[in-house]
């Protein structure tokens, strides 16, 4: 199953966290498991807050990405729509809050995203982080929807 990463437009494929055109970021790639998203990801060494535990900056972003990306498939899902199809969605963020409910440990995490609410250009996506079955982190993303202009001007 491809991820919905993959069928972003080059034009914004370069995000740190989700863009597969990033060689330096996450490339996160997220699918759907029956009504929730699900992405793995293993942090590297260099991600640590303390010996053998994540940094929350790293928890952060990857909430951050994963439900932006949950936002979008989210949309095509209503619309009934294929990723690939145009005009394509893409969300960025309008607010992001993350509880820490336990250290993260180093090894591979979870997250896990649920559409709480979809209303006009905003979807609300409730995302776990898991470590080993435990939750370890909990967010709500409201994510809104780009402009299809969005990045095809440079800023001054």
């Amino acid at each position: 199953m491809d991820a919905f990463q993959d069928h972003y437009p080059e034009a914004v494929a370069h995000c740190y966290g989700c863009g597969r055109l990033n060689a330096h970021g996450h490339r996160i790639k997220t699918v759907w498991d029956g009504d929730e998203t699900v992405t793995r990801f293993v942090p590297e060494p260099w991600h640590t807050a303390i010996p053998g535990f994540v940094y929350g900056g790293l928890i952060a972003s990857l909430i951050d990405c994963h439900s932006t990306g949950t936002a979008a498939a989210a949309m095509y899902r209503q619309e009934g729509r294929g990723l690939d199809t145009l005009p394509a969605f893409r969300f960025v963020t309008g607010s992001l809050h993350v509880d820490y409910l336990a250290p993260t440990p180093l090894g591979e995490i979870e997250i896990r995203g649920r559409v709480a609410q979809i209303k006009g250009r905003k979807v609300v996506v409730e995302t776990d982080v898991l470590a080993g079955g435990k939750v370890t982190a909990r967010g709500t993303v409201v994510a809104v929807q780009m402009p299809e202009n969005f990045g095809a001007v440079s800023p001054d």
